[in-house]
């Protein structure tokens, strides 16, 4: 694995003046920062619609894309939008998206939009070449018919044609808008890594269009949900309530619906990291009617049989195996004989083992190395809130001579860029050494998650002359 080294930031957090991260002129600048830098990867999270949490690893569909993204400035140049509609979604704080504005208003001002659009053609050559994706925006339309209810109790097959327009277009110009700022990342020798939720909603256009391919009963209503057992984020595990897949359906037809899924994915991304990679040599079963994650059940998943697949469709990208939490032999030989890189994650690493797979001198090369990752506190936050003990084995494993532990997190910091590891991955947080309340997400944990923003000037306070002689000093180039 060549040595490389990136930066965590989702798309949400990029500035901007309209409520959330988008698709414009930020993100260009954004590579150009981390080429700069002296980074060749940017990694982001799910690009999928979120929930109603915001959460992108929950989404109406895999295959869609977050109209959030949309960069409204490039529909007014394109005359979709008018000079007064664009003053009037102009966001009230640049320090953190505007979840609540977004969800009441952003999607009527994109209807406008898609009123006004006329290149029908374009539309319907996108749609042909992305099927799952036109299926989404049916799911929608016929959700929007039915009161935004569950498909589920869906009393008809009426369809909203408003509707059914304004997510057409939108995912049009979603991946129209995504295609510029990939193509270029790659001519400043940037690459993109997505990110993979592994399972799909109940209230999904992936199992309303295929539910043959999901654990259902006769009613379509699953018995048992996804989840995770209790482990270092969450005492009564995660209850995630997603369903789980028929994996022996799958297989009759070649994995299908996730050949293309991979393939919807190489489209976005240069390379994706799979969440909860464990899930694929065995998966956690919890009964629907429980209200914790305590009481579930381990089942074997479809191995490498499936994985065969993904590296069949997905060639030489890279695929990063997120194999943290309750793993067991198996899933170590697993993530082995995939040949994928697993994760390792410096806040494990002093959690008590002596020898833990976390600690940077047992990071080999075909591993991808975090400080914390979207689930973790910020590095600031994980030193300051680290028993006496700990933060002293820590700094003392870091080299870390001064008297001021405060002053510890260049020592850290330079100690990720010196390991094994192929590839080095920082949270932007970190680079800005900023504390715990700036944290993407905190699991099981509903409210005020996915939040964060920076601004432009904030990250012109971060040394890149520094982060740039780190990455050439090791190698990360």
């Amino acid at each position: 694995m060549k040595r490389a080294s990136g930066v965590l930031m989702h798309v949400s957090s990029l500035w901007g003046d309209f409520s959330e991260g988008a698709f414009g002129s930020a993100a260009l600048e954004w590579i150009d920062f981390l080429q700069e830098g002296g980074f060749s990867v940017w990694q982001v999270l799910p690009f999928n619609l979120p929930d109603e949490y915001n959460s992108p690893y929950k989404s109406h569909s895999a295959f869609s894309g977050n109209p959030f993204f949309i960069d409204l400035t490039q529909l007014a140049e394109q005359g979709l939008l008018t000079q007064r509609e664009l003053e009037e979604a102009k966001q009230k704080t640049p320090y953190a998206c505007e979840f609540d504005r977004l969800n009441q208003e952003r999607m009527d001002l994109l209807a406008k939009a898609a009123a006004r659009f006329t290149d029908t053609e374009k539309l319907d050559a996108f749609m042909k070449t992305h099927p799952q994706t036109e299926k989404f925006c049916e799911f929608m339309a016929r959700k929007q018919a039915n009161g935004l209810k569950e498909w589920l109790e869906w009393t008809g097959d009426a369809l909203d044609e408003a509707a059914l327009r304004t997510w057409r277009f939108c995912q049009y110009e979603f991946f129209r808008q995504w295609a510029v700022i990939k193509e270029y990342a790659g001519e400043k020798g940037v690459s993109v890594i997505g990110d993979i939720p592994i399972y799909v909603a109940l209230d999904s256009a992936d199992v309303w269009a295929n539910p043959t391919q999901f654990l259902l009963d006769e009613d379509h209503r699953p018995s048992h949900v996804a989840g995770v057992p209790p482990d270092y984020f969450a005492a009564d595990g995660q209850l995630w309530g997603n369903p789980l897949y028929d994996w022996e359906t799958m297989k009759k037809d070649g994995y299908a619906w996730w050949r293309e899924r991979m393939a919807f994915m190489n489209e976005l991304f240069d390379g994706v990291r799979i969440d909860h990679f464990r899930g694929l040599e065995s998966y956690y079963a919890i009964p629907a009617t429980e209200k914790t994650a305590r009481n579930g059940k381990w089942h074997k998943g479809p191995g490498m049989d499936f994985i065969k697949v993904i590296q069949e469709v997905c060639g030489g990208k890279l695929i990063i195996a997120e194999d943290l939490g309750d793993i067991t032999p198996e899933v170590h030989a697993l993530v082995k004989d995939s040949g994928f890189p697993g994760m390792k994650v410096l806040q494990f690493a002093f959690l008590g083992d002596p020898d833990s797979p976390h600690l940077p001198h047992n990071y080999d090369n075909n591993c991808v190395a975090y400080t914390g990752t979207h689930d973790n506190n910020t590095l600031l936050g994980y030193v300051w809130e680290l028993d006496e003990g700990s933060r002293k084995r820590l700094l003392e494993y870091c080299g870390f001579a001064g008297n001021d532990w405060n002053a510890c997190y260049d020592t850290v910091l330079r100690t990720m860029f010196e390991s094994h590891a192929g590839l080095l991955v920082l949270p932007v947080q970190d680079l800005l050494l900023y504390g715990s309340d700036t944290r993407f997400n905190k699991p099981g944990t509903a409210e005020d998650n996915w939040r964060f923003r920076v601004t432009k000037e904030q990250l012109r306070q971060i040394d890149l002359k520094k982060f740039r002689r780190w990455n050439e000093l090791y190698a990360r180039r």
